[in-house]
């Protein structure tokens, strides 16, 4: 690719070793790198011996920054976009300067490389073929307690002053729950503590995790449907002179509850 365009460059989340080779390249070709902590930013670069011109870039002034960044891209410019950790845009500033490029036909080429939420992810020993990025989790009881009802693995950040309280407010939906806590990852100080939603709550109240965190919670529990209506379609469907297990079976398959819960209901029920 040649001319004008965007980088999107994640950097380590902790260990600077964890950078990959195309972002090294990818910042020395840079004619300018846009940054959330330029002190932040130069740490890294100089580590690699990177002298690159750098630009902030945070959530404060993406919006004056973005368009200033793309009538230099116009120009001809490459810009480089990193934040201080992980992927920029996951929950991290970059979603107006991509929009941007994109509104002004500019190329935007994405870099793969380290994610807190896909290491805690695999690290939690959770199912991870069906999975929620939640961002930091909400703050009121009703949104928070909604996040944790997700029939798929979620995964989240989480302040670690908020974790017991967290995990608290889950262990009162389900105190079983499944739920990792996945801190300081890659860092010297690297932990995961897994276990269930009661114990988990019962250990953060007494000390608070240090450093940064990320949540794995498991999926919840399907519930059960209402098996009222179903059981009294059953009972018209009989009543009319319908076979009790054929009509058993046709109701289960239209309504989701299971023909044996079904029949075995409609014989208590007589």
């Amino acid at each position: 690719m040649s001319g004008g365009r965007l980088i999107v460059c994640p950097t380590p989340i902790g260990n600077l070793e964890d950078v990959t080779l195309r972002v090294l390249a990818a910042l020395r070709e840079a004619d300018l790198v846009a940054c959330e902590d330029t002190r932040r930013t130069r740490k890294l670069l100089d580590r690699y011996g990177v002298n690159a011109e750098l630009i902030s870039y945070h959530e404060h002034n993406e919006s004056a920054r973005a368009p200033e960044l793309v009538a230099r891209m116009s120009r001809g410019s490459v810009v480089a976009l990193v934040s201080d950790a992980g992927m920029p845009l996951v929950s991290d500033p970059g979603f107006v300067l991509v929009r941007a490029c994109v509104a002004a036909g500019l190329a935007v080429e994405v870099l793969p490389g380290p994610s807190a939420a896909l290491a805690a992810l695999v690290a939690s020993a959770l199912p991870a073929d069906r999975w929620r990025f939640t961002g930091f989790l909400p703050r009121k009881e009703a949104e928070l307690k909604a996040a944790f009802s997700n029939s798929e693995t979620l995964v989240a950040f989480e302040s670690p002053r908020r974790v017991a309280a967290s995990l608290t407010a889950l262990a009162e939906l389900d105190p079983r729950r499944p739920v990792a806590v996945c801190r300081e990852l890659t860092k010297l100080h690297e932990e995961v503590v897994r276990g269930s939603a009661a114990e988990l709550a019962e250990r953060f109240r007494a000390a608070a995790p240090q450093g940064e965190v990320v949540l794995v919670v498991g999926a919840a529990k399907p519930t059960a449907p209402d098996a009222t209506p179903a059981l009294d379609a059953l009972q018209r469907l009989v009543g009319a002179g319908a076979k009790l297990r054929p009509a058993a079976a046709v109701v289960a398959e239209l309504t989701g509850v299971p023909a044996n819960a079904l029949y075995r209901a409609f014989t208590s029920r007589r």
